[in-house]
């Protein structure tokens, strides 16, 4: 969340900040709250002070005395004890409307409700397929090659389900070696994270476990959710820690399920793998000093454009606008990969993406550092970023590797995990 003295001394640019990212928050009530709670905190250290010198004359009062200032002390106490509640109740509002206000949003961000407005800045360096064939989307490709098994998908655990099969299993896996191999050799620690979290947990790195427009799966009786990212246990690792200035920055790349109930989405972009309820992701996850979070969010952008190039598959990168970042997000870059077999003629859909969440996820979480030989401790900035989110490597990999033949190609830097270069009809 943003620092509330912050937002008391900035309430237009919060406000201003808020409406273009489509957020609602009555900031104005914080400034109402936060001043009644300054003056109720200063009535309850009042009453404290006048209990404490009222308690101090006991000893030297009279018989007679006595009972009279036992009794104001106690009338003294109970004023300050009632203040102090109301103090508690005034923080709790305070905390409640700060939680929804998102984080500010970086200056060169595009202003704009939807990813309509996002801003393209490059593009990768393989062009698009030309086909001389019909080309196929991966669903069909699936069926043909028996890859990818909806129907068996749907019948055990509902609609948004789904077995892969045969190579399409060895092809997640190479996807996934190929990726976890070039992060460690980047410096990144490779984790395999729980794939289960704390309610806390998911509202300090700034995911809705419960209510009506949740994307989580709770379990029931539990504190428990299932993650829909390793962002939400690679974030929570450090929490209430603080750690030293020196180790920073921290690079992880976490391995884990990812759950999603994906309420309201449907549609034929939605098709297939595109959009399901259960699929593999590696994360890219940092801690960091502030002066070193945006040239590490740099960094991640690099390494999802290197994880493309390398899979030479198509790809741009846009600049996400303001009404499409996620609260914690100060700023965030997609990557979105040529897919041939998408709508009508082909189009660009959503593999990857990076954010820079400077200390907002910090300040809910507590994670903090300290500098040596200095006092006090500072808020870490965190950053995330999709190394690849496997069921939508899957697709880009089929889709534009497919042959006339019916086969698929397999990219030349998955082969040593494969085995083979190409995958045939039975």
């Amino acid at each position: 969340m943003l620092d509330r003295k912050f937002v008391v001394e900035n309430v237009e640019l919060v406000k201003k900040n808020c409406e273009n990212r489509g957020v609602q928050a009555d900031v104005d009530q914080i400034v109402t709250l936060e001043t009644a709670r300054k003056a109720k905190l200063q009535e309850a250290e009042e009453f404290n002070r006048q209990a404490n010198e009222i308690n101090k004359t006991v000893g030297k009062a009279t018989p007679e005395e006595r009972p009279n200032i036992i009794a104001e002390g106690k009338r003294l106490r109970q004023l300050k004890d009632d203040a102090s509640t109301e103090v508690d109740k005034l923080e709790e509002q305070i905390v409640e409307i700060l939680r929804v206000i998102p984080n500010l949003t970086h200056p060169d961000a595009p202003i704009g409700e939807d990813d309509k407005s996002n801003l393209e800045l490059q593009r990768g360096s393989t062009e698009p397929r030309t086909f001389d064939f019909k080309v196929l989307d991966h669903v069909e490709l699936g069926e043909k090659l028996d890859l990818i098994d909806f129907e068996a998908g749907a019948q055990v655990a509902g609609a948004g389900f789904y077995y892969l099969k045969n190579e399409a299993v060895l092809l997640e896996l190479a996807l996934q070696q190929y990726v976890v191999g070039l992060l460690v050799k980047e410096g990144f620690v490779p984790t395999i994270t729980p794939d289960m979290a704390r309610t806390e947990i998911l509202h300090g790195v700034g995911f809705i476990p419960r209510g009506p427009e949740t994307q989580i799966y709770s379990i029931e009786n539990t504190d428990l959710n299932l993650v829909a990212t390793a962002e939400i246990t690679l974030g929570g690792m450090y929490a209430g820690k603080t750690l030293e200035a020196e180790t920073l920055p921290q690079l992880f790349c976490g391995i884990s399920h990812c759950y999603r109930t994906e309420a309201g989405a449907a549609g034929r972009a939605s098709r297939g793998l595109y959009r399901v309820h259960q699929f593999t992701k590696v994360e890219m996850f940092a801690f960091t000093l502030p002066e070193d979070s945006e040239a590490t969010l740099n960094k991640f952008r690099d390494l999802e454009c290197k994880i493309f190039d390398g899979l030479q598959i198509p790809y741009r990168v846009v600049d996400t606008a303001t009404g499409d970042l996620g609260g914690p997000a100060y700023r965030k870059f997609d990557l979105e990969a040529w897919m041939p077999g998408r709508g009508d003629a082909g189009e660009y859909g959503e593999v990857t993406s990076t954010s820079n969440c400077t200390d907002y996820q910090a300040r809910r979480l507590n994670i903090r550092y300290k500098v040596k030989g200095e006092k006090g401790t500072h808020f870490a900035h965190t950053l995330n970023g999709t190394a690849i989110a496997l069921s939508r490597g899957l697709i880009a990999v089929m889709e534009n590797y497919q042959q006339a033949d019916g086969s698929i190609e397999v990219p030349e830097v998955l082969r040593p995990y494969m085995g083979m270069d190409k995958i045939g009809p039975r």
